[in-house]
């Protein structure tokens, strides 16, 4: 949908008449509100009439961190609204370079400065004199509107989350998201109004379906008698094929970065018959096999592989997939290290700024190449090797599957790279210690310990061929283009002043 068709509920007119009888300087704010309401009716955004004269506190919190509140928001989005990971980046990047913007614009309305450039631009706003909570409901009101510009109105691609994010913004503020506030005229209206209109047109849209090209070696849809699974039966069914066209957050183009690997053999005739081929299709088979089978009776995988496979698993829907997971991984470093909400603002921006271009640069490399690899189940099944042959990873119900897209590159694996190039270049250092945490309700082992980013990165990519559903390729050339994206990112946007 596109996201300037955010759900009004009050009207301009009627929020400029509350606003200019309760202001002393009628000129001034008159010329300055004209204008944000303009801004205000084209986002559609949820506005405030008068500013209140007296506040209530800010209910007790659990979550004391703004940034942190707003993307465990987003989390429970994710897990209630399910599908696939890379619009859910997408989604992470609007929210949290929105959120940026508007606790840069904060930040430089009063404290005088800010010390990292904005995404897109920040605002020194109308105002004499800090309201109460100024920067919560700053950051708070712009959240709120950019997910329900997303998941809240009933043109969405998903189920309404409208009441659901009414109810987190209640629990939040004690009021309702309608409720008055003049800072929906100043300052959120115009970061609502950059970030949506940077993103309308993006062709996250594209309502094209894949159609497969039907030869040993080529993506097709893995659902099998003996593993049945309706959501990936025909070509159609291939999750967001066409993504690696999006207009990229940071990228001149979802193919700057393409991994090359596949491309030096040209054909799947001559893809399938190398060795480097076989011998990653024998790697999966031995390390990534759910049950021992008659064909391939022995599976090299230690415990801790078994729980690392699970603890980054995610890929069901009812989890927060992993985009959620970084998202969770970055909160509980930022967590442990101290940081304050500004620098919250900028590591969370950064970090899904790169997810989102790497969600892109995932799948130009695996829709947009001229081998769409085919997933491990396909290769062992088909290839010959063993008919009986199933992958680790499994349904809720228990129905092994494999994720309904090509192979290389791994997303998770490029993902992880993503986060951890940002957090190294971010903290000035890879070596540093930090427990995790997964929502994965199958993981044996709930939380783990890492003592660099990169090796939580490696071991997310590593975890997919012991899942069964990717090769080491995929991983390998996976966690390189997310480094990448990560360098891009880091060096061309929110940079320090």
């Amino acid at each position: 949908m596109p996201e300037n068709a955010l759900t009004s509920r009050r009207t301009p007119r009627r929020i400029l008449r509350s606003a200019l009888r309760s202001s002393p300087r009628r000129v001034a704010l008159r010329r300055r509100a004209l204008a944000t309401a303009v801004v205000l009716a084209a986002t559609g955004t949820v506005l405030a009439a008068a500013p209140q004269q007296a506040r209530a506190a800010l209910p007790a919190q659990s979550i004391a961190d703004p940034v942190h509140y707003w993307n465990d928001v987003l989390q429970n989005v994710f897990r209630r609204v399910g599908g696939g990971p890379v619009p859910m980046a997408r989604s992470a990047a609007m929210m949290n370079a929105a959120i940026y913007d508007a606790e840069s614009s904060y930040q430089l309305k009063w404290k005088g400065k800010i010390t990292s450039e904005p995404y897109i631009k920040a605002e020194n706003y109308l105002g004499w004199a800090e309201g109460p909570d100024e920067e919560e409901r700053v950051i708070g009101r712009t959240a709120y509107n950019i997910l329900l510009g997303l998941y809240g109105n009933k043109q969405s691609r998903y189920a309404d989350q409208t009441q659901y994010l009414d109810s987190r913004f209640r629990e939040r503020f004690g009021t309702e998201p309608t409720a008055g506030d003049f800072l929906d005229l100043t300052v959120v209206g115009p970061m609502v109004k950059q970030m949506t209109d940077a993103r309308t047109g993006d062709g996250s849209d594209n309502p094209q379906v894949y159609v497969g090209d039907n030869k040993p070696g080529a993506w097709r849809p893995t659902s099998y008698p003996d593993m049945p699974d309706a959501s990936c039966d025909e070509d159609s069914d291939a999750i967001s094929p066409f993504y690696g066209q999006v207009k990229p957050f940071s990228l001149a183009s979802g193919s700057q970065f393409r991994p090359t690997a596949l491309t030096q053999y040209g054909s799947y005739e001559a893809l399938v018959a190398s060795d480097a081929y076989k011998q990653q299709v024998e790697a999966v088979r031995t390390a990534g096999a759910d049950k021992p089978t008659a064909a391939t009776p022995v599976i090299n995988r230690t415990p801790d592989q078994l729980a690392a496979a699970w603890f980054w698993a995610n890929d069901n829907n009812g989890t927060y997939k992993p985009p959620g997971h970084m998202l969770q991984a970055t909160r509980e470093v930022a967590k442990a290290r101290g940081l304050g909400v500004y620098a919250n603002a900028r590591l969370f921006a950064l970090v899904s700024l790169a997810m989102a271009d790497t969600g892109i640069a995932v799948r130009d490399a695996k829709f947009a190449t001229p081998i769409d690899l085919w997933r491990p189940v396909s290769a062992v099944r088909e290839g010959g090797l063993d008919p009986q042959w199933k992958p680790l990873l499994k349904s809720p119900t228990g129905v092994n599957v494999s994720p309904c897209f090509p192979a290389y590159v791994s997303g998770h694996a490029s993902f992880g790279g993503a986060w951890a190039g940002v957090m190294k270049r971010y903290f000035g250092s890879d070596n540093i210690s930090f427990d995790l945490t997964t929502d994965e309700p199958q993981a044996p082992v709930k939380t783990r310990h890492f003592t660099s980013f990169s090796a939580a990165g490696r071991e997310d990519a590593d975890s997919r061929i012991w899942l069964g559903v990717h090769y080491p390729w995929d991983a390998t050339d996976g966690l390189a283009l997310g480094d990448k994206v990560a360098n891009q990112v880091f060096t061309t946007k929110l940079r320090t002043l």
